[in-house]
């Protein structure tokens, strides 16, 4: 009686063990905080595309200028991952240390197409998306830049540059109907991960960096519904989220 009460016991710590071990090895959901403002696009079809993505993600919605107060200590707890899909422009001191600090501090970051054109007179937003779109001419390192141009749905033939990376992983070439950047800025230094031949666009349309201690991808791609709709760019946008996040 007492062996079989021992193998009982040693049968249930096991279960114990095995479940306690289960539950700790589910997924935990990221939870994405998603800027927009300043410019108009189709929210459905974009809610649509981030309820899509395979793995297990929450989204918060927040628009510009409120959505300034979310990068403040008390609120950063509240987020994973930051999405940025805006085209803001006015900016105070505050509010650009502010936002400057929770990316740095090592909160990750995925930038996806107007936000490249956004806060023109804010130098360091460059630096932590790793680009930037010029309105007008601008000087980066003594060197005098054009305006940039953009041309609105266009087929676009993309290279993924870099197969072996987590963010392009198991992916082939690609072409979006989209829209074209071209002669905007990439910063030195970043990684490619996507390029395109186009003649209306910059080459390097995809990278990532870090800031501070947060990584960033960057993806030009991303104006409207066909895109949103695309197959291969809503597995880009769900490997990069998973990627930042997978540095915390």
């Amino acid at each position: 009686m007492i062996c079989r009460k021992n193998r009982l016991k040693h049968v249930l710590m096991l279960l114990v063990i095995g479940f306690s071990g289960f539950v700790h090895a589910q997924p935990t959901t990221i939870r994405v905080l998603l800027i927009t403002g300043g410019h108009d696009y189709n929210q459905q079809e974009f809610n649509r595309m981030f309820d899509s993505l395979p793995g297990p993600v929450s989204y918060k919605i927040a628009e510009l200028p409120a959505a300034f107060a979310l990068f403040e200590p008390k609120h950063r707890h509240e987020y994973d991952v930051i999405v940025f899909y805006h085209m803001w422009q006015t900016i105070t001191a505050e509010q650009e240390s502010t936002m400057a600090d929770c990316i740095l501090q090592g909160k990750p970051l995925v930038v996806l197409h107007h936000s490249i054109c956004a806060f023109d007179d804010w130098d360091e937003y460059r630096h932590i998306i790793g680009g930037k779109y010029f309105h007008r001419p601008d000087t980066v390192d003594n060197i005098v830049l054009p305006v940039s141009s953009y041309e609105h749905d266009v087929n676009i033939s993309i290279h993924v540059k870099d197969l072996s990376h987590p963010v392009t992983k198991g992916m082939d070439d690609f072409v979006l109907w989209d829209e074209t950047y071209d002669d905007f800025y990439v910063e030195p230094g970043v990684i490619p991960l996507l390029t395109t031949d186009n003649p209306g666009s910059s080459p390097v349309i995809g990278w990532t960096k870090e800031y501070g201690q947060a990584r960033v991808v960057t993806l030009q791609s991303g104006h409207d519904t066909p895109t949103f709709r695309n197959s291969n760019y809503r597995k880009l946008l769900w490997q990069a989220i998973l990627w930042v996040h997978q540095h915390k």
